[in-house]
């Protein structure tokens, strides 16, 4: 069974105990947190090895390992072929820097875009910016309705229903 699929089916599991699913949630978190915080101390290097290999370098299970990957994969420069990895894969952790940030404010992982770390790599203004480009391309903004009695859009100085509103 390839390692994304038996992640899924433990990390998502509906049926498992509600308190041992909160605590694999919370050891994720934790350990998740601890990547990112070495990966960031140097952001510009590119880290790969296999799987396991990279379990091995950060302290974590294979598990852990193939949920990190899973959740970091769309900010990679070079996706990694999470679908069919197995433990002897290779992959790599080439992030883009501002795509990470702004894909961890859109999981609202604010434990990972608050880490000390993005400081050495974006000043404020730049991280607030980055979060503001990101909140906003989830807004969907309605365009101001048009009621027939209102000016016409076009500019004519008619009423809408008189101008480009006729039918």
């Amino acid at each position: 069974m390839a390692l994304l699929k038996e992640w899924r089916d433990s990390a998502y599991n509906e049926n498992m105990d509600q308190n041992k699913l909160q605590a694999l949630w919370a050891k994720y978190f934790q350990d998740e947190k601890e990547i990112y915080s070495q990966l960031l101390q140097n952001p510009d290097e590119v880290v790969s090895g296999t799987v396991k290999e990279l379990a091995e370098k950060y302290g974590v299970t294979i598990m852990t390992m193939t949920g990190f990957l899973d959740g970091i994969n769309d900010s990679l420069k070079e996706k990694n072929p999470i679908e069919e990895m197995e433990e002897d894969t290779q992959v790599q952790l080439g992030f883009d820097k501002a795509l990470l940030y702004k894909n961890m404010v859109g999981a609202e992982a604010d434990w990972l875009y608050n880490l000390p770390e993005w400081e050495a790599i974006f000043d404020e203004e730049t991280r607030k910016a980055l979060y503001k480009e990101q909140k906003s391309s989830t807004t969907i903004v309605k365009e101001a309705k048009i009621y027939p009695n209102d000016p016409c859009p076009c500019g004519s100085g008619k009423k809408y229903k008189k101008c480009c509103g006729r039918k």
